[in-house]
């Protein structure tokens, strides 16, 4: 069966009438084809009809056609309304307060079903609107939904005026100027939260405040401004209250998340600045000592000590500036200020100065490298490949041991893949990506050396603006961390 829609106004009156019409006719075919009267309980039935579908205002109304066509056309005399008997009296006395009561009765089930619905919609409307405004920290779209969710409370459009702009529901309606122009004087005089029509009557409107707070105006047109019911008009206020709540949550959020966001600022300085106190301090300190000590008693000393002397102000020159241009590197890539001078080169070249460079840092270390025959052409930068796998190699020998062995392979052909396996504590499994963020520091480096945490970061910003990439594993036969980094290959001619 096809439910009956509901009908409003005059029209449910005169679909009462319709029903009892319908009963009627009922009634004739069953009179003629049964030549009875006592039909009464045919009428009942339209009055029943009416008000389960009408409420009880329509019922009474076809209680009481029923009542007079019952008379007129099927009680004796027929066609009259005179009664021919005290009998017939006493049964049109007993159908007229049967179908009162049975029509009061069905419309106030009807009515009060009606209202439970509509309150359990209201209960679901607000339900899904709490949930729509929680799950949402971002103050814009926190005021797009509330625009959705007044429009649907209003059966119709909702516009949110946060000052400067308007969002509306359903999205593409454009609210004419003078509407704005409304809304904009009522933000400005608006004092209360009372509900205000816009001249013109068609729009409503109410200030959205909370705490005291102006945080804009919310308009709405109703479908039907005349049929707007109360419990539409109350929904609609709970619906502007929650959404303002909502509005002042998302920017306390967003106020917290700008606290959090300074605090790990701080942190992340203070973290750099003791860092930056102990690397500078210490070639500082041995630059100082060795070059003092050549001031006062270079003369004193035998060749060879003054010769270590000036390699040890080398090699830390060379460390302090490496420091140096890694905090100018990491400045130019947050910053987007790397430049790239893209080509084909050498690796073995590359790897080769690098080799001669970091011979004094090795001290006891062996670097074992291992490369393919023939010529290793990548294409990159040289002079950012050299920095970033210095940075690799810095990291693998801070990391092993005296006496341990350092492996550096390539691999050519497409691509250029270079790893740097070293024999220090290794890292995590669930840490090998993590190496690669600013200042960050694995737990087994905190054990055995210090550092800032920017090599490995550094190296995988530098390669990575060249095409390339860098990944990290586990050493398979021992202890220790294997990266590798991979450029673009380029086929010799």
């Amino acid at each position: 069966m096809t439910k009956l829609k509901d009908v409003k106004g005059f029209w449910r009156y005169a679909a009462a009438l319709g029903v009892v019409t319908a009963a009627t006719l009922i009634a004739e075919l069953l009179y003629r084809t049964l030549e009875t009267t006592r039909l009464s309980m045919i009428f009942l039935a339209g009055v029943l009809v009416a008000a389960v579908w009408l409420g009880s205002g329509p019922a009474y109304i076809a209680a009481a056609a029923a009542f007079l066509i019952y008379n007129f056309y099927l009680v004796d005399p027929r066609f009259t309304l005179t009664f021919g008997s005290a009998e017939d009296v006493i049964v049109l006395a007993v159908f007229l307060i049967v179908a009162m009561l049975t029509g009061s009765l069905a419309g106030r089930v009807r009515d009060e079903a009606r209202r439970a619905e509509d309150r359990a919609q209201t209960t679901q409307a607000l339900l899904e609107a709490s949930r729509a405004f929680g799950a949402s920290i971002d103050e814009a779209a926190v005021r797009q939904r509330l625009a959705t969710h007044l429009a649907e409370a209003a059966k119709g459009e909702a516009v949110i005026w946060d000052g400067s702009r308007a969002l509306t529901h359903p999205a593409g309606v454009i609210p004419p100027a003078e509407l704005i122009a409304d809304i904009e004087a009522l933000a400005v005089r608006a004092l209360t939260d009372s509900v205000m029509t816009i001249p013109g009557g068609a729009w409503r409107a109410r200030p959205l405040r909370a705490g005291g707070e102006r945080l804009g105006v919310a308009a709405w047109r109703p479908l039907n401004p005349q049929a707007a019911e109360a419990e539409e008009a109350s929904l609609v206020d709970v619906l502007i209250d929650l959404g303002a709540g909502a509005i002042v949550r998302a920017r306390l959020s967003e106020g917290q998340a700008e606290i959090q966001a300074l605090a790990r600022t701080e942190q992340l300085r203070n973290a750099l600045l003791s860092s930056i106190s102990h690397d500078l301090r210490t070639p500082l300190a041995a630059i100082l000592a060795s070059a003092s000590s050549l001031k006062e008693f270079g003369a004193q000393f035998p060749p060879e000590v003054r010769d270590d002397l000036l390699a040890t102000i080398t090699e830390e020159a060379e460390r302090l500036n490496l420091f140096v241009a890694n905090l100018l590197d990491m400045t130019k890539l947050d910053g987007g200020a790397l430049q790239v001078d893209s080509g084909p080169f050498s690796v073995r070249e590359v790897i080769d100065r690098l080799i001669t460079r970091l011979a004094r840092r090795l001290g006891a270390r062996r670097l074992v490298t291992k490369m393919g025959d023939g010529d290793l052409i990548a294409r990159g930068d040289p002079v950012l490949l050299e920095q970033a796998l210095g940075n690799v190699l810095e990291n693998a020998i801070r990391f092993s041991p005296d006496g341990s062995e350092i492996v550096l392979t390539v691999h050519g052909g497409a691509s250029v893949e270079i790893e740097v396996m070293d024999a220090g504590p290794g890292v995590p499994e669930a840490e090998l990506d993590l190496i690669f963020e600013k200042f960050f520091r694995s737990s087994q480096a905190l054990k055995h050396s210090q550092g800032t945490g920017l090599g490995l970061s550094i190296a995988r910003g530098l390669t990575e603006a060249m095409g390339g990439a860098v990944k990290a594993r586990p050493r398979e036969d021992a202890g220790g961390l294997v990266v590798a980094l991979r450029l673009p290959g380029e086929v010799a001619a």
